[in-house]
């Protein structure tokens, strides 16, 4: 087994290539996109000195929150097919759905007690709303939007969506919450990005976290899920 690393002053990758040469154009085109299933299928262990803020550490925190957040995350069956032409996984082929997702956000609170009454808006309070998606393979990659709930530092949605996933082993399910500015680019409020093979059928409190990937000490949104 041959150890591949890629350096530059802004990433640090390192890959085990099973018995085969990779080139670095090759690798760079399949880590930078936002497809894990693409950096684990070449077993890229990667390290990003510019991780400190960004949908990237986002990511990379979700996956690692499966297997209890112990740092350790098995590489999913699909991915550890034998690499013949039949049999080897391919993230471009289209499949079958396996599962269905269901999400539903009720409402979030918390923000009146972490933040500042003028953070958001000086004039009144904020008009949040919320992106749901999913990141994984090609075709399960999708975003829904909830309506804004004009100044409300408590929102209630009471909105549902729905997820077909081809391959829910790999897929992340993301959340952020963005306070509408009609004047400007909408402000952060928040998000988490939970590994759906880790979900689990019921209603949950869901903590938020930062761009930096720090927890909110109070910002929760009440969500529930259902597979189908």
């Amino acid at each position: 087994m041959e150890q591949t690393s890629l350096g530059s002053h802004r990433k640090i990758s390192s890959g085990y290539i099973q018995g085969r040469h990779v080139s670095n154009h090759r690798i760079s085109n399949h880590i930078s996109g936002g497809c894990m299933e693409l950096r684990w299928s070449h077993s890229i262990c990667r390290l990003a000195r510019e991780f400190g803020v960004g949908k990237s550490l986002w990511l990379m925190q979700g996956m690692f929150r499966a297997n209890g957040g112990c740092g350790y995350v098995k590489k999913p069956e699909i991915l550890m097919q034998k690499l013949h032409c039949d049999h080897e996984f391919d993230p471009t082929r289209i499949m079958p759905v396996k599962k269905t997702l269901k999400v539903k956000l009720y409402m979030g609170h918390g923000w009146s007690l972490d933040f500042s009454p003028t953070h958001f808006d000086m004039f009144s309070p904020p008009d949040f709303y919320s992106e749901v998606g999913i990141v994984g393979m090609p075709c399960d990659i999708t975003k829904k939007k909830t309506k804004v709930i004009m100044d409300n530092w408590f929102p209630v949605w009471n909105e549902e969506f729905e997820f077909p996933l081809t391959v829910p082993e790999i897929a992340l399910l993301q959340i952020q919450v963005k306070d509408r500015d009609p004047t400007g680019k909408d402000d952060f409020a928040g998000q988490t990005c939970l590994p759906v093979s880790e979900l689990r059928s019921g209603f949950r409190s869901v903590p938020l976290y930062n761009e930096k990937g720090e927890q909110f000490k109070s910002v929760k949104l009440l969500m529930s899920f259902q597979f189908e």
